[in-house]
């Protein structure tokens, strides 16, 4: 019980020095720059219906698409514990040749490219 309270202990003393520290150590100094709202590159005081470019979309949609695709393929080590290791490397083998396919595609329609 006394290792407990010990840990305990260390730990709170350790996250309020460290939130004290946080709250006194950054220098505020504000400026019009870090005062005025950020709209993600865009002029926030400009006009709202400013063309965008459909490439930039594209591209974040095959980012989010490989993305996915890494979350999907992590329990794959664990695949080979199951009572079929073979057809879970099949349905593994599939998603990444879907994949492959659909990249090479985009590729060969010009998809990736971001100026012409």
């Amino acid at each position: 019980m006394n290792l407990v309270m010990t840990i305990i202990s260390i730990t709170l003393l350790l996250s309020i020095v460290l939130a004290t520290v946080s709250f006194w150590l950054p220098q505020m100094t504000p400026d019009h720059e870090k005062l005025s709202p950020y709209e993600c590159g865009f002029d926030p005081l400009g006009s709202a219906r400013l063309p965008f470019s459909i490439r930039f979309f594209l591209v974040a949609i095959l980012f989010l698409l490989f993305d996915l695709e890494i979350a999907l393929l992590l329990p794959l080590p664990w695949g080979d514990q199951l009572s079929s290791p073979l057809l879970t490397f099949l349905w593994a083998s599939t998603v990444l040749a879907l994949l492959t396919l659909g990249l090479a595609y985009e590729w060969l329609q010009g998809g990736l490219e971001w100026a012409e």
